[in-house]
């Protein structure tokens, strides 16, 4: 029998990648590309896909207000949550894949980046355009933790390729490996820390 392996996305630190600032939106196409680019890895020659995961959290809704100028925005009619919606539907419904979805919350407002500079070289007031809404996502580490736990312990699979640049993950990597499972690891050529590359056995 052939041996199987499974590939774990980040669905945030993904579309960040696929789409940086300015670029057009992330279709599901472009992720299953993505995911057959790695699935042709030569690491990978001669086992079998047991699944995909990507983990994401859906959008934000509600309505929320600017607490400089009291305009009111409802989340769930912007253009962002209509295309991040329709990535995550679309991905649900791709063969040989599974979507983990995690929570949103909204954490109050934050300066939008870049605001710091223009206020400090201008000495001007803080204005509304300056604030962005403070989100966060919740849960879609802890999801992808378990997952490789899950795998590692029934023996599902014996390697697994986690797509991410997130250091977090580094406790779940040494679990999956002293469980005697492969660990493989793309970072899609961004920065990440040390020590992610350091708990995988390859960086594909």
């Amino acid at each position: 029998m052939k041996q199987r392996f499974a590939l774990l996305l980040d669905g945030g630190f993904v579309t960040k990648r696929l789409a940086p600032r300015g670029s057009p939106a992330v279709k599901a196409r472009d992720v299953l590309q993505l995911c057959e680019r790695i699935e042709r890895h030569s690491a990978l020659a001669g086992l079998v896909l047991l699944r995909r995961y990507f983990y994401d959290a859906p959008p934000a809704r509600g309505r929320i207000e600017n607490p400089l100028d009291g305009q009111g925005t409802e989340l769930g009619s912007t253009p962002v949550f209509a295309t991040q919606m329709a990535l995550l539907d679309e991905i649900e419904l791709l063969p040989d894949t599974s979507l983990r979805r995690g929570e949103i919350a909204l954490r109050g407002w934050r300066i939008r980046p870049g605001a710091l500079r223009s206020i400090a070289a201008t000495r001007r007031g803080l204005v509304a355009c300056d604030l962005i809404p403070h989100i966060e996502q919740k849960g879609v580490d802890l999801r992808i933790g378990l997952d490789i736990a899950r795998l590692a312990l029934r023996q599902h699979v014996e390697t697994i390729v986690v797509v991410t640049g997130d250091s977090d993950l580094v406790p779940a990597f040494k679990f999956a490996r002293r469980e005697g499972l492969r660990v493989f690891l793309d970072h899609l050529g961004a920065p990440v820390r040390r020590e992610l590359k350091a708990h995988v056995d390859r960086v594909l």
